[in-house]
């Protein structure tokens, strides 16, 4: 008798059919399982319908003149644009301002700068004079940009914002 054991894999094609089951089998399982689990049926990558809803456009342009009076149908108001509106001779409203171009770094102080109503951290600022403080706002400071990188406010409405920041620590 001889003392050597056996293996179950006697020649090349078993060896090759039992690498691809040991593949295969797992990867098997694990797909039933996800259908198990979600029960979500997925249509082929190739469907007419999926691929139309994949490309459909996110909105569309209506044409006044192509409206048919008698067959006109609701049209949702514009949305509000997030650019600060203006009001009186063009000056935007401060609050909508900062909102809009200043409480990005000013709202967590970002870079050093002073957050709104943090009198610690304007008094030394203070100190200076509200001329220094447009100036800064203005033409920029630190890590801070020219207008606070929205060069296209108006200086005056720059102006309304340091008032208002200043008027919210006094």
């Amino acid at each position: 008798m001889s003392d050597e054991h056996s293996t179950p894999i006697q020649n090349p094609k078993q060896l090759i059919i039992v690498v691809v089951l040991a593949f295969v089998i797992p990867i098997v399982v694990v797909l039933l399982l996800t259908q198990l689990v979600t029960g979500v049926e997925v249509g082929a990558a190739g469907d007419p319908k999926k691929i139309l809803e994949r490309i459909r456009p996110v909105g569309e342009i209506v044409l006044a003149s192509a409206i048919d009076k008698n067959t006109a149908t609701v049209v949702a108001p514009p949305v509000a644009v997030a650019a600060a509106a203006p009001t009186i001779a063009g000056v935007p409203d401060a609050k909508k301002t900062y909102d809009s171009a200043c409480v990005a770094c000013h709202g967590a102080g970002i870079a050093g700068a002073p957050t709104l109503g943090d009198k610690a951290a304007w008094i030394p600022r203070l100190k200076t004079g509200i001329d220094s403080l447009y100036t800064a706002a203005l033409k920029g400071k630190g890590a801070m940009p020219p207008k606070g990188g929205f060069t296209t406010l108006p200086d005056a409405a720059v102006k309304a914002v340091v008032d208002l920041m200043v008027a919210a620590v006094k």
